[in-house]
């Protein structure tokens, strides 16, 4: 190599030199050379920015081609595909909408339901202490199952009374009777005296009257004088025992109405025994019909009063209360299937039936019923109670129902 040789003449290229620009292809200038060392002996780092600078630029070619490929329109083929997902997409939200509007106009549903019973609150009757707890809160009992025992012995204490002069009246009662049969027994000898008074009577006539058919001179004055006396203290006799038969027959009388008094005593004591062992009954409070206790107020040794709060027990045999909405009920009839979902048992929906229609919405049986015919009028929607029975006698026990759980019924009506 000769000192006049020409810079482009490098058989390296113009990279050892310097290089031109691909944006404006403005010459460079070229960097100052040793001409004492050969370019191959130039270190390496000496021309690392020249290729820097080329690797940018064609990082920026490429993000130009990417630029253009974005900007390309999409091709025929892309868009008949997306038109087509896009309106089979719409086909199955149509399609999906019109089978559930057809299964859907088969059923009548609400939120708006519960689960209903009786529930019977437990209250004393008399007052007492508490002396026995015989259940368990939230215990299933039957009817006639002792619950609570008070203490009976005031009560027991009455119905002795009661009792005593039960037997007090039906004494006299019988010695009433017994007085009855006396003067029966004297009438009846007042009536044998009278028929004896008849008979001296009779005696005494017929020889006051022989005495007269005889000539006088036959008998003395004193004869026919007896005679005749005779047969005047014999009709008074007679009157006398008449008048003693009516006063036995009063006497009778009087004692039969002692005997009804007595008898009227007798039954005033059996009421008053009754009562004695009615209130010794209530001494212990029984379960009035089949369910669970629950709500228990009461403890061992309270004193208790008529009519406080002791427990509740709900009955067995619940149903569902379920207000649908009057634009409901068209097609909706008793005995039409009903199926029932639980929220405590959501896993299973039990078969129950529609048992019948409340006669008159919720709003004419609330403490303030609307009152249309004031005032401005509003047409709302109302709705009606309707009882749902279970078909299963233990779905009770199965889902743990209670009274105000809440329930889906969906009603079968067509």
């Amino acid at each position: 190599m000769t000192d006049d040789s020409e810079p482009g003449d490098d058989p390296h290229g113009a990279g050892a030199w310097g290089y031109t620009s691909k944006i404006d292809k403005a010459p460079l200038e070229p960097a100052p050379v040793d001409w004492a060392h050969p370019p191959s002996a130039v270190p390496q780092q000496r021309w690392q920015p020249a290729q820097k600078h080329e690797q940018k630029h064609e990082e920026k070619d490429d993000k130009d081609k990417g630029g253009d490929d974005q900007n390309k329109p999409m091709s025929r083929g892309k868009k008949i595909l997306y038109w087509f997902i896009g309106f089979c997409v719409l086909a199955v939200l149509v399609i999906a909408g019109l089978l559930y509007y057809l299964h859907a106009r088969h059923f009548e549903t609400t939120d708006d339901a519960f689960i209903d019973g009786n529930i019977s609150q437990i209250s004393p009757q008399v007052s007492a202490r508490v002396i026995r707890i015989a259940f368990q809160d939230n215990e299933a009992v039957d009817a006639g199952q002792l619950l609570v025992q008070l203490d009976p012995r005031d009560y027991q204490i009455k119905l002795g009374q009661a009792r005593a002069q039960r037997v007090q009246a039906a004494a006299q009662a019988d010695q009433a009777r017994a007085q009855v049969a006396l003067q029966q027994a004297s009438l009846e000898q007042a009536m044998a005296n009278s028929r004896v008074s008849e008979a001296d009577l009779g005696q005494a006539q017929s020889d006051l009257a022989r005495f007269r058919a005889v000539d006088p001179k036959a008998i003395s004055r004193q004869q026919l004088d007896n005679a005749g006396a005779t047969t005047k203290s014999a009709v008074a006799r007679l009157d006398a025992s008449r008048q003693a038969i009516q006063a036995q027959r009063a006497q009778i009388e009087a004692q039969r109405a002692a005997v009804a008094a007595a008898v009227s005593s007798v039954a005033q004591a059996d009421v008053t025994v009754a009562n004695a062992e009615l209130q010794l009954s209530y001494t212990s409070i029984v379960a009035p019909a089949k369910g669970r206790v629950t709500r228990r107020t009461v403890d061992l040794g309270n004193f208790v009063s008529p009519g406080q709060s002791l427990l509740a027990v709900v009955q067995d045999g619940l149903w569902v209360t379920a207000n649908f909405k009057e634009t409901q009920l068209a097609s909706m009839r008793p005995g039409q299937e009903v199926r029932v979902r639980v929220d405590a048992c959501p896993n299973e929906d039990l078969d129950a039936q529609i048992q019948s229609f409340q006669a008159g919405s919720g709003t004419v049986f609330s403490s303030l019923p609307a009152e249309n015919a004031t005032g401005n009028y509003v047409k709302v929607v109302q709705r009606l109670p309707v009882r749902i029975v279970f078909k299963d006698a233990n779905a009770e026990k199965r889902c743990m129902l209670a009274p105000g759980m809440s329930v889906s019924p969906r009603v079968t009506v067509r």
